[in-house]
């Protein structure tokens, strides 16, 4: 079959965690055999802040890094209809513009072939309902929610017509334990600061216990407000800003202990999403402590895949605890990679994917060619 994936970006993961999870969608659609690209807009702000803030290289390294990936930047003239009209499934990711969701959806009911898919990966559903209620969805044929919280959401605020779970994973052709790299810290967080939606947790959960500690720890990520970036200078953790996605893994290994901060819409409402970044550093098989977190939908086993620490004291124990005895550290570790390997890799949600877009795919084919012998 033939994917086409409106995405926000591709080449960009520039505080957009999408992208880890559709490169890995992708490239596990190409072994299979099937043809799988990417559009993205011309004004993407991820893209746009990355080029700002490092620069071409990062664009150059997304081509070397993945280089059977395809993508096309679009612009105000680009020629929607052409671009779907030899898909078999159209993707298109919530962050798209409100206008080319709805003409998507114009070109699906004036006769189009293809399975319309609507994936919605954020938490704007509850944070900005009224963005999410003005998408015209009435003529896609289903919605992907990254997790049940959020199906539930959908169903019940009458938004599309089928709506599915598809948790996202972690694309374990680059996410995988590297043994041979030196270890050089005791914890790295990898991690957005975000608007203002876990600040407080951040404190309390990361520098606090790392500065009573007295551990080697790095932070990586973006949007760090220079309050933020004082707090950590103060708990002499090294913030090394933006990491491009395939270097994780490398970081990963070169640390002992990772955590896990959810940001506050994902703790209050939408119980049982975590954040990419859970699946991958898993996948690496470092051992993780999370911020409290209800797992409501099972994905894991708290205390034998990760642990949850409900508090800054009880985080600062725990990862005494993990750096102090290596073989729990090993056991956890070990446990978390065989959760990511036996349920939650790329490969799992393609496998998902057909299925679910091979029955409306059927469906769609059937009524579309009775509508033009109707018509005829």
């Amino acid at each position: 079959m033939r994917f086409l994936f409106y995405t926000h970006s591709l080449i960009s993961d520039w505080n957009h965690g999408n992208a880890h999870f559709l490169r890995g969608v992708m490239r596990e659609l190409l072994l299979r055999g099937h043809e799988a690209m990417a559009l993205e807009p011309s004004d993407s702000w991820s893209r746009v802040s990355l080029i700002e803030d490092q620069g071409v290289g990062p664009v150059m390294a997304f081509l070397k890094h993945f280089p059977a990936l395809r993508t096309e930047i679009y612009g105000a003239g680009f020629e929607h209809e052409a671009a779907v009209g030899a898909a078999d499934v159209v993707v298109v990711h919530e962050w798209t513009d409100p206008k080319v969701v709805a003409r998507l959806g114009r070109i699906r009911r004036n006769g189009g072939r293809f399975v319309l898919v609507f994936h919605d990966t954020h938490h704007r559903a509850v944070t900005a309902k009224s963005d999410i209620a003005r998408l015209d969805l009435s003529n896609y044929d289903l919605v992907l929610a990254f997790g049940e919280a959020l199906r539930e959401r959908y169903r019940r605020a009458g938004w599309g017509k089928h709506v599915f779970t598809w948790h996202e994973a972690a694309d374990t052709s680059l996410f995988r334990p590297l043994p041979d790299v030196e270890k050089q810290g005791d914890l790295i967080w990898v991690g957005n600061w975000g608007d203002d939606e876990r600040s407080a947790e951040i404190v309390s959960f990361l520098v606090e216990p790392v500065r009573r500690l007295g551990l080697k720890a790095t932070v990586r990520g973006v949007r760090y407000p220079a309050a933020a970036l004082k707090k950590l200078r103060e708990a002499e953790i090294f913030y090394g800003g933006w990491l491009a996605n395939a270097a994780v893994p490398r970081a990963f290994a070169a640390h002992r202990v990772t955590v896990h901060i959810p940001r506050r819409p994902y703790v209050k409402a939408l119980p049982g999403i975590p954040t990419i970044r859970v699946f991958e550093a898993l996948a690496c098989g470092i051992p993780l402590i999370s911020a409290p977190w209800n797992d409501a939908e099972g994905l894991f086993r708290p205390g034998r895949d990760f642990l949850l620490a409900r508090n800054g004291d009880e985080m600062a124990r725990l990862l005494r605890q993990l750096l102090c005895d290596q073989d729990f550290a090993g056991e956890l570790a070990a446990s978390g990679l065989e959760a990511i390997r036996a349920r939650h890799t790329c490969a799992h949600r393609v496998d998902e994917l057909l299925e679910i877009v091979g029955r409306y795919r059927s469906r769609g084919v059937t009524e579309q060619v009775a509508l033009e012998e109707a018509a005829s």
